[in-house]
């Protein structure tokens, strides 16, 4: 997988732009077709964008993911009972197939002070009910002393 990323990353480096422009396409292709499957879906809501923001967001995704997020394997899943006593929120559209609920769910099991909200109604674009539990965690966390 990481050398498919970085056979992206490389490409929108490369010096012609049109060889950028169509890796950009071809990702946000991707992109769109995972969202459009989704309740709250928007359609090209990736590829609409101008053609700067187009390459610029696969740069920065691609250049991400093909370092993998500068985390070793299951680094993250590993090390989650250091967060015992900070509280967390986790928030997941449940028709999310860019980011498995999977994850969520793993990460909310090994971090001993985490809450898994799953929303139905979404998927990686949310939804109003996903909205609202992330502004009344941040009251909540706010408030807390």
């Amino acid at each position: 997988m990481y050398r498919l990323l970085a056979g992206y990353a490389r490409l929108m480096e490369h010096p012609d732009r049109a060889v950028r422009e169509r890796a950009a396409n071809d990702w946000l292709a991707w992109e769109d077709a995972v969202i459009e499957g989704e309740p709250n879906g928007i359609p090209g809501m990736y590829s609409a964008r101008d053609m700067d923001e187009r390459i610029a967001f696969v740069r920065i995704c691609a250049h991400f993911f093909s370092n993998g997020a500068w985390l070793e394997e299951d680094q993250l899943l590993r090390n989650a009972h250091r967060l015992a006593g900070i509280p967390g929120v986790l928030v997941h559209g449940r028709f999310d197939m860019g980011c498995p609920v999977q994850t969520a769910w793993e990460l909310a099991k090994a971090w001993p002070d985490a809450k898994l909200h799953i929303f139905d109604d979404s998927g990686h674009v949310g939804s109003e009910a996903m909205v609202t539990t992330v502004r009344q965690a941040l009251e909540d966390f706010k408030h807390r002393r």
